[in-house]
């Protein structure tokens, strides 16, 4: 493998390497000309940085609690190309979530900061959970990320310029309807139906939850059931009319992670924490048939060498196999029996890998060399049968690997915080870059928090196909747009404007059309909507307008999940909030 450059080329405040510049606050368009460009840029040497700190552990490990910085203010950093204002990043660069509009419920600065009236978000997290978020908003406060064309000289290189900034109880419940029973609808949630419009098939409220919130992870879809996880609790409703397709499935301690995706025979596997102490892991396994509720074979993942902990676990099921990532390492189970297949642990000089994404592939992501002067990440497709490497492609030091777009085919979006920068590339089956995203935009695509590990596949409102990958503008004034993007070659195909005010997102590509979720304004209903894939101006058409008699549960999630299957929108909590004054609501299925 040839050695990548020290650094990716350096944009920014001289000529921009493409005037065609976009990133998480790309400018609009100035009301003054810009001022000429300076000439070509060079690539610069490797930036001055603060003193160096004392060595850490890799990349993956658990970091320890560090001073917390002041929040950045607007204009902390220089502003963007032509002066414009950039947006802020959410923790470590990755995209931020969108504006909430009228009625949604205030965002969190970091993940679990307290709300309005929230009692300590902290409750029950372990300590060094608490330091590892405190590090991340010291390290990362401020920074924004920004790509434009450069680097065709060496394939290494990624393209990227540089921006500036711009509740209640404990214990689970039982009852295995929570709330609105089947298609009953006892809130009148379809009482302002008009002609034409869908109609909410069914609802359920949340189970209770402790007062600084839970996480309510996971939504699978059968043709039998909608399954989701709250809490201590897995539920599944029949999809036609919200029964309980079977009783909930509850656990001793809270959910702390889940397969995002299904086996090909609808598995799935939870991991639960061992306790309720700050000592405990998450490291029980539990394995589900959707279809059933029937619980297969039960397991615990033992930790790893010094550092390598299961305070923190991802999950993801590839084919057969189940991988288990912990903070250094990854170990294979057979997602049908649980027997285990093989383990994934450093290689190398000091590559650790730390974190896996599977699905129609499977991915490994190591931190290699940490607090060297070459440290650097690597990305790995793994044989799921044996867990050796097929390919290994090595970033250029200072850019880590923070989100996978798409695993079929491979897009991974990475980071420079250094320079504040970002980039998008898409990969061969072979491991060869096959292209760079040459785009302006600002990303839209609704991404999680990830304090000790990458959470690879923490984003949604992103869809792609073989050819193209459909990404979400974000919404700055009015609707945002989704920009269909060439993988042969980085550039635009086109972009669709959202038919409403308010901000539209891909779900996925179904039958030579992409579908896309509308979401709700105070005022209207959501809308589910198909858009040609081919040609050069395709335009939306409406699936699903949802009744405006539903828009302020629909606009209540404090974050969400979404789907779309057999002609039904599937609409779900990712957290619980804990406050019992409201009915807060699981899951709600639209249809017609």
């Amino acid at each position: 493998m040839s050695q990548p450059p020290n650094q990716p080329p350096q944009g920014g405040f001289g000529a921009p390497q493409d005037p065609r510049q976009g990133g998480f606050g790309a400018p609009q368009p100035p009301q003054t000309p810009p001022p000429p460009p300076q000439g070509p840029p060079q690539t610069p040497p490797p930036p001055q940085g603060p003193p160096p700190a004392a060595p850490q552990p890799g990349y993956g490990y658990p970091q320890q609690p560090a001073p917390q910085a002041p929040p950045a203010q607007p204009g902390a950093y220089p502003s963007g190309p032509y002066g414009q204002p950039q947006q802020q990043p959410g923790p470590y660069g990755y995209p931020q979530q969108p504006a909430q509009g009228y009625g949604y419920p205030p965002q969190p600065q970091y993940p679990g900061a307290p709300q309005p009236g929230s009692r300590n978000p902290f409750k029950g997290k372990p300590a060094l959970a608490i330091g590892a978020a405190v590090a991340a908003l010291a390290v990362i406060g401020g920074t924004v990320f920004a790509v434009t064309r450069g680097g065709d000289d060496d394939p290494k290189k990624p393209i990227a310029q540089e921006s500036g900034d711009s509740k209640g109880s404990e214990s689970p419940t039982d009852d295995p309807d929570n709330g609105g029973g089947g298609g009953a609808d006892p809130e009148n949630l379809n009482g302002g139906r008009e002609a034409g419009d869908s109609k909410v098939l069914w609802y359920k409220e949340a189970p209770d939850a402790p007062g600084s919130g839970a996480d309510a992870p996971g939504l699978w879809i059968t043709d039998k059931a909608a399954v989701k996880a709250a809490y201590k609790q897995v539920f599944a409703y029949n999809v036609g009319d919200g029964e309980a397709a079977w009783e909930p499935i509850s656990f001793p301690e809270k959910i702390c992670a889940v397969t995002p995706e299904k086996s090909s025979d609808d598995k799935i596997v939870v991991a639960y924490m061992s306790g309720g102490s700050d000592r405990a892991k998450c490291n029980q396994l539990q394995q589900i048939d959707l279809n059933t509720g029937a619980k297969g074979w039960k397991g615990s993942v033992a930790n790893g060498a010094l550092f390598d902990s299961t305070l923190d676990v991802e999950l993801s099921i590839t084919g057969k196999t189940l991988v288990v990532g912990r903070s250094q390492s990854g170990t294979a189970y057979d997602v049908n029996t649980g027997e285990k297949l093989w383990d994934k642990k450093r290689y190398g000089d000091a590559c650790f890998p730390d974190s896996f994404a599977g699905g129609k592939k499977l991915i490994a992501v190591a931190g290699c060399n940490a607090s060297r002067s070459n440290e650097h990440d690597e990305v790995q497709e793994l044989d799921p049968a044996t867990g050796k490497a097929k390919w290994t492609w090595e970033f250029a030091t200072g850019w880590k690997v923070s989100r996978v777009f798409s695993l079929d085919p491979l897009v991974i979006y990475s980071t420079n915080k250094d320079k504040k920068q970002w980039n998008i590339s898409t990969f061969g089956a072979d491991g060869k870059r096959r292209s760079q995203v040459d785009v302006p935009l600002e990303i839209g695509a609704q991404c999680g928090w990830a304090i000790l590990q990458r959470d690879l596949q923490g984003c949604t409102g992103v869809a792609a196909d073989a050819d193209t990958l459909y990404m979400p503008t974000k919404a700055t004034t009015g609707a945002n747009e989704i920009v269909a993007i060439n993988l042969a070659n980085g550039k635009e195909k086109w972009r669709v404007k959202s038919p409403a005010e308010e901000s539209m997102l891909p779900i996925k590509v179904e039958d030579g059309k992409l579908i896309a979720y509308v979401e709700p304004s105070y005022d209207a209903g959501g809308q589910v909507v198909s858009i040609p894939v081919s040609g050069s101006n395709p335009q939306p058409t409406k699936l699903l307008q949802n009744p405006a008699s539903a828009s302020d549960v629909e606009r209540g999630f404090f974050t969400k999940s979404f789907d779309w299957a057999d002609g039904r929108f599937y609409l779900a909590s990712t957290r619980l909030t804990g406050n019992d004054a409201a009915k807060e609501k699981l899951i709600l299925a639209f249809g017609k």
